[in-house]
């Protein structure tokens, strides 16, 4: 009998090691291969969960978007393919039977409806959204209580040729990648049995984020009624009777709300919300809270004041009498709740994790999304003994990969101020390791314990990777998150060269003397700080970086961005926005340093690496800049995605190597 044990423990452990040896570091092409979840829309009866799954085709170069059902109690995914791909705004009728979404097919968009019982999926009417960028747009399609009706916002305009010569007669004339088409968005109303939609909203205002409840009267919705609402963002909720098109506005505030849901028993109104007198489109320093309304309109009341952390997504429990929201915390996205009548928030789902997607049905289910730093989003419901996993989307995947364990990191800074960042060590390393200093976009984006395939990427080529949380950055307070307003790359740019000490210091198997740095957006803005402020970096990769914040202002889709975080406009302020731009400092540029960016990006024009580039090479530093057809700010492209992460690890190699 020991014999046979013995036997067996070393055909266990021989199975074990060629497991353990038949995973592989990613690879670029890796990048590409799990599948992602987007949207995700429990049942009102709580059995089934509708989702949509999109998976990147390099032979297309297109990604792919499939409506897809699971049993709530988990089970296997069964595939609606009867629906048009590339369904987006899920939405269940109130009764459970029918599934109504948005999706193109044949290249035209419409909203349909899948009928659970028989699978017939029907046409409904067309649909069109005006490409204007619509900033922190949230639901676009309801169903009437009594589920006889659908409403939608968007447009029935038919879109028409760009006028040549364009003349220019608004502030927010961009989109992410191009110019505004001229149309408004607005509400619609359509049989849910199909026929012609019959608009409620019109003038020259958009309408959005809807929501239609209560005795099925009103629909309610986000709109900018500034005298320029390009000048100033400022939504209010209003409130438009579906018969008589009567409209009143519910809320009068100079913040933003957001989001706005009616509560099951038609009394309330949850939404989120911003209090100062400018919210930017963008990257907003605000910390949003959650707030409630009376449906008829009035004084609105904050309900979790006293958590002083971003919150967003607000949902209602089925009785009405509690508010789920998420929230950011120290790397972590948790749920929360809070009672309409008062009282604290709480905790529902609270791990080192990052979840998302919260649905919850009329019997009480809740399903959401959760990442960890091992595992891409998957499919969750809560249960007694805390979330229950009932998708396996990538795991098999996963199995097949080996990866970085990140090590949590925490330190004071120059002022006392706690900074916590993850070390993604280098996989398979010989020796002493080079280290990537990875910076996060917005400036109010935040790094966490979500699974990150970029860094993951960079331990297997070889390189441990830092990410850090500076000052500025959301899920820390308000405070924190003002940390870097008036001062970017003053204390942000210390918090991260401190961690970077840190580790060097504390890490022995770091080598401090090969170090490069990247980030993305805001990151790029970083990038291109860090090299004009120290030479310890010897390379450099500068992702939709910005370089300049005088000619940003002018050039790019996000110009609220500057005056908000900078406390006015550049000529009111031109000394200290030329301070904090990285061109103003570029004669101290020593690090060979890269540029990649897309060539439509309006967010941050293409025109911001071109001016750090020009100046590089004119000045004898080696750069170079690639330029990427067709993308905005972030790639969107699978080939250019990949293409782009080659070139990354690529240029460090050649300086760190």
């Amino acid at each position: 009998m020991n014999a046979m044990k013995t036997i067996a423990l070393a055909i266990a452990t021989c199975v074990t090691l060629l497991a353990q040896t038949a995973r592989h570091p990613l690879t670029a092409q890796d990048l590409l291969a799990g599948k992602a979840i987007g949207e995700a829309q429990i049942s009102p009866d709580g059995a089934t969960v509708a989702f949509t799954i999109s998976e990147n085709d390099p032979k297309t170069n297109q990604s792919t978007v499939q409506l897809v059902t699971v049993p709530s109690r988990g089970g296997s995914v069964t595939p609606m393919a009867q629906a048009p791909e590339g369904a987006t705004s899920l939405r269940w009728s109130p009764d459970g039977t029918r599934l109504a979404f948005i999706a193109a097919k044949e290249g035209k968009s419409a909203i349909w409806i899948l009928d659970f019982p028989s699978g017939e999926v029907k046409r409904i009417c067309d649909y069109d959204r005006s490409n204007a960028f619509l900033a922190k747009a949230g639901n676009m399609l309801a169903w009437s209580p009594d589920g006889t009706r659908l409403a939608f916002a968007g447009t029935l305009d038919p879109a028409q040729p760009r006028p040549d010569p364009l003349v220019v007669t608004r502030i927010l004339y961009k989109t992410r990648t191009s110019i505004w088409d001229g149309r408004r968005s607005h509400i619609y109303v359509v049989p849910s049995s199909g026929g012609e939609p019959r608009a409620v909203t019109s003038g020259k205002f958009d309408e959005h984020s809807i929501d239609w409840g209560g005795d099925g009267k009103q629909i309610v919705f986000l709109s900018n009624h500034q005298p320029d609402p390009d000048a100033l963002l400022n939504y209010d909720i209003f409130a438009v009777n579906v018969e008589s098109r009567a409209t009143r506005q519910l809320t009068t505030t100079p913040g933003v709300e957001m989001d706005p849901k009616v509560s099951p028993d038609g009394r309330w109104i949850a939404y989120t919300s911003t209090t100062r007198n400018i919210t930017t489109i963008d990257s907003v320093a605000e910390d949003a809270h959650v707030w409630v309304v009376p449906a008829d309109g009035g004084k609105g009341r904050e309900l979790n004041a006293a958590l002083d952390r971003r919150s967003s997504s607000a949902f209602w429990t089925p009785d009405s009498k509690f508010v789920i929201f998420t929230v950011g915390d120290h790397g972590k996205v948790a749920i929360y709740r809070t009672p309409l009548e008062g009282g604290a928030s709480t905790p529902v789902v609270n791990q080192n994790a990052q979840a998302g997607a919260v649905s919850i049905g009329k019997e009480g289910t809740m399903v959401f999304t959760m990442t960890t730093p091992s595992m891409p989003a998957e499919l969750f419901v809560l249960a007694v003994g805390g979330p229950a996993r009932i998708t396996s989307l990538n795991e098999e995947l996963v199995k097949q990969w080996q990866l970085a364990t990140p090590e949590e990191i925490n330190i004071r800074s120059f002022d006392g101020t706690p900074i916590q960042g993850w070390l993604y060590p280098a996989l398979n390393a010989k020796g002493r390791s080079p280290m990537i200093l990875s910076i996060h976009g917005g400036p109010h984006g935040a790094f966490g314990y979500g699974f990150n395939p970029t860094a993951q990427f960079y331990a297997a080529r070889g390189y441990a990777t830092l990410t850090v949380n500076p000052r500025g950055s959301s899920g820390y307070g308000q405070r924190f998150s003002d940390g870097c307003v008036n001062n970017w790359g003053g204390g942000d740019y210390r918090d991260l060269m401190l961690a970077v000490d840190y580790v060097v210091k504390t890490h022995a198997k770091l080598d401090g003397n090969r170090l490069g740095v990247t980030g993305g957006s805001y990151g790029g803005f970083m990038t291109n700080w860090v090299i004009t402020q120290t030479t310890r970096f010897k390379a450099a990769v500068a992702v939709a970086s910005l370089s300049n914040l005088i000619s940003f202002y002018a050039t790019s889709m996000y110009q609220d961005l500057v005056h908000a975080e900078f406390n006015g406009y550049p000529w009111d302020n031109f000394e200290t926005v030329w301070k904090w731009s990285p061109l103003a400092h570029v004669k101290k540029v020593t690090t060979p340093t890269l540029f990649i960016h897309g060539e439509q990006d309006n967010d941050v024009h293409i025109t911001q690496a071109e001016e750090m580039y020009t100046a590089l090479r004119q000045r004898g530093v080696e750069a170079e800049l690639v330029r990427y057809p067709r993308e905005g700010h972030g790639l969107r492209e699978p080939l250019h995605r990949v293409d782009a992460a080659k070139r990354t690890v690529s240029w460090m190699d050649k300086h760190l190597k």
